[in-house]
């Protein structure tokens, strides 16, 4: 499984996302920006991303992850401040 298969996968499954993914094999770091975290708690935040690639994760293609998820607000805070 490749960064780009992830990240399409993820951006595919939540409408409106836009992901950065590194990683190979079947290790990756997720960076998740979407509207669609608006009001959810972080724990909601990662169910839908891992409802994105729990096929992979089944399958063996995926065993490790790290995911980070972030409204747009968030986001553009967090850019801003130097903490990404």
């Amino acid at each position: 499984m490749t960064a780009e298969e992830v990240r399409a996968l993820v951006e595919a499954g939540i409408d409106g996302a836009q992901a950065e993914v590194d990683g190979a094999g079947d290790k990756f770091d997720i960076r998740v920006v979407a509207a669609a975290f608006d009001g959810k708690r972080p724990v909601a935040r990662q169910q839908l991303v891992y409802g994105c690639i729990n096929e992979r994760i089944s399958d063996g293609s995926i065993h490790a992850v790290s995911i980070q998820t972030y409204t747009p607000d968030e986001w553009e805070t967090a850019s801003r401040r130097g903490l990404i």
